[in-house]
C-alpha cells in the first residue's frame, strides 16, 4: 500500500500545518459579535486543544459577504473587526484567520491575522488571490462548491505565481442539487497531491444553502462522522466552527458545532 506523502508544512504564527505534524484545529465562531464573546471562544477553545496537545489557530469573520438574505447580520465590518481580532491576538497569543472579500481588504487585513481566507465562492478570483499572496501571510483557500478537487491547481497556482508558497486547500463539500452539499471523501486525496496541506471543513460541509428559506439551514449531527472519516482518510488540519449557543448564533448556527461538545469530538478524532 503506498504511504501516504506529507504535503509540504506551512507556519501560521506558532502553529505548524503538514509536514506530518499533529492535526491542526481552525476553529471558532462563523462571524464576530462581540470582543468578549470572541476571546471567551478563543480562551475556552485553545485550552480544550492545549489539553490535547493539538495545534489552534482561533477563526471568526468581520463580514460574511454572501448571507442568503439582505437583512441577514454580516459582522461589525472590516474596522471594527481588526480592532476585535487585534484584541483576541494580544489577550490569548493564538494565530488569527479570517476571511477576505476583495483585494483592497488583503493588505490592511494581513497586518492583524495570521492567515487570510479566500472564501469558496470566491476562490476563481485572481485578483483576490494574488492580494492575499502579496501580503506574505498563509492563505487559505477553499474549494469552490462548484470545482473538483483537482480543479484546486489553479487557486494554487495563481497564488504560488504571486510569489507565496505558504497555502492550504480546504474541502467544504460539493453542490448535489438544491439546498444539499456531499462530500466526495476522494478529494481529500486528490487535493493533497497538489502538495499543499489540506483542511477539511466540517461544519459548512453540513450546510444545507438556502435550505431555510431566507438563510442556510444544516445538520450539525452529522458533524462527527464527516469530522472522523476526514480524519481518517488523512487531513492536515480540521476547520470548525465552534458557538457556545448556535440555535441563538446570528449567522450558521444549524451547522455550527456546540462548544460544549467540542472536547468530546477532538478526543474521538485522537
Amino acid at each position: 500500500m503506498k504511504e501516504r506523502k506529507a504535503a509540504n508544512p506551512i507556519q501560521v504564527g506558532q502553529v505548524r500545518i503538514g509536514g506530518g505534524g499533529p492535526l491542526a484545529i481552525l476553529a471558532g465562531p462563523c462571524v464576530l459579535e462581540d470582543l468578549d464573546h470572541a476571546i471567551r471562544h478563543a480562551e475556552t477553545i485553545g485550552e480544550i486543544c492545549d489539553r490535547h496537545s493539538l495545534p489552534f489557530v482561533f477563526k471568526a469573520s468581520f463580514d460574511k459577504a454572501n448571507r442568503t438574505s439582505i437583512d441577514a447580520y454580516r459582522g461589525p465590518g472590516m474596522a471594527k473587526g481588526l480592532e476585535w481580532l487585534a484584541a483576541v491576538k494580544e489577550k490569548t497569543g493564538r494565530p488569527i484567520l479570517t476571511d477576505i472579500h476583495e483585494p483592497a481588504q488583503a493588505a490592511p487585513v494581513a497586518e492583524v491575522v495570521d492567515l487570510l481566507q479566500i472564501p469558496a465562492f470566491l476562490c476563481r478570483q485572481t485578483d483576490l488571490l494574488l492580494a492575499a499572496a502579496k501580503t506574505g501571510k498563509p492563505v487559505n483557500i477553499k474549494k469552490g462548491q462548484f470545482l473538483s478537487p483537482q480543479d484546486m491547481r489553479h487557486p494554487l497556482n495563481k497564488v504560488l505565481a504571486g510569489g507565496n508558497p505558504q497555502v492550504l486547500l480546504t474541502e467544504r463539500g460539493t453542490s448535489f442539487g438544491y439546498n444539499r452539499l456531499v462530500v466526495d471523501f476522494t478529494g481529500l486525496v486528490e487535493m493533497r497531491s497538489l502538495g499543499a496541506p489540506v483542511v477539511f471543513d466540517a461544519t459548512h460541509s453540513v450546510q444545507r444553502p438556502g435550505g431555510a428559506g431566507a438563510a442556510t439551514s444544516g445538520d450539525r449531527s452529522m458533524v462527527p462522522p464527516l469530522a472522523r472519516a476526514a480524519v481518517a482518510v488523512g487531513i492536515d488540519a480540521l476547520f470548525l466552527e465552534v458557538h457556545e449557543d448556535p440555535d441563538h448564533a446570528p449567522s450558521d448556527g444549524p451547522n455550527m458545532l456546540r462548544l460544549a461538545d467540542l472536547e468530546a469530538l477532538l478526543l474521538d478524532l485522537l
